[in-house]
């Protein structure tokens, strides 16, 4: 487990319905290694989404554990998991997520805010991140200033700025158009050979084939685990 970024074991999810409990997640078992580069796909109601917001701790599993880098979440209170998100976990979303009237480099900066770094050190970190995913020259742009696809880099240099072990990104291509996918993907791929850990969700195969593995669901339970090229780790179905 010591090199495990993910370590997940018969979680159950099921949410208070009208009509009586309503089963999300069935007994999910899920191990990520630090370094490890997954993308999780799935028809729409199949769960992934739910099992991704129990990975990025916004929600917890009914039954079963869930550890964080080595940390058990799914025991720990509210504040005590927001620490451990805050240092570990970098966000990326299919909606970008930026402040409209903030700079380029203000938005990189916002989660410094919340982690008490002085303005001067926020910004300087901000500018090393959006010179890294090629936007130095735009850091005091506005987000309307910008391409789609320059959002999205905006958006991933966010992710970075607390220095994060795992990002987490759903559906990071999902507005984008296919040449601009194609360099959002390669940014993920350099990140990854950096040693972060990547998760995300998509629907797109194309876009899951440049992950190193692939983890399908449906129904609530994982029906399958391979890694690229045809590599079987784990064959549910």
């Amino acid at each position: 487990m010591q090199n495990d970024v993910i370590t997940v074991s018969h979680v159950f999810k099921e949410y208070l319905t009208a009509a009586g409990p309503f089963p999300v997640l069935k007994d999910v078992n899920l191990t990520i290694s630090r370094g490890d580069y997954v993308a999780i796909m799935g028809p729409s109601g199949s769960g992934k989404s739910t099992f991704m917001n129990i990975l990025g701790c916004l929600d917890k599993p009914t039954q079963g554990h869930y550890f964080l880098d080595g940390h058990a979440v799914d025991r720990m209170d509210a504040d005590a998991v927001a620490q451990v998100r805050n240092k570990t976990i970098g966000f990326v979303f299919q909606g970008f997520n930026l402040l409209a009237r903030a700079s380029l480099q203000e938005n990189v900066a916002l989660p410094l805010v919340y982690a008490g770094i002085d303005k001067q050190e926020r910004l300087a970190r901000a500018q090393v991140l959006l010179e890294k995913v090629g936007l130095a020259k735009h850091i005091h742009s506005r987000p309307n200033q910008i391409s789609g696809g320059q959002q999205q880099r905006v958006a991933i240099a966010r992710a970075l700025v607390n220095n994060p072990s795992l990002i987490l990104a759903d559906e990071p291509t999902g507005n984008l158009d296919s040449v601009t996918s194609e360099e959002i993907m390669a940014l993920f791929a350099q990140l990854n050979a950096e040693g972060i850990t990547i998760v995300l969700v998509t629907h797109e195969t194309d876009i899951a084939d440049h992950a190193k593995r692939q983890v399908r669901f449906l129904d609530g339970r994982i029906v399958q685990d391979v890694l690229t090229h045809n590599k079987t780790l784990s064959e549910v179905v």
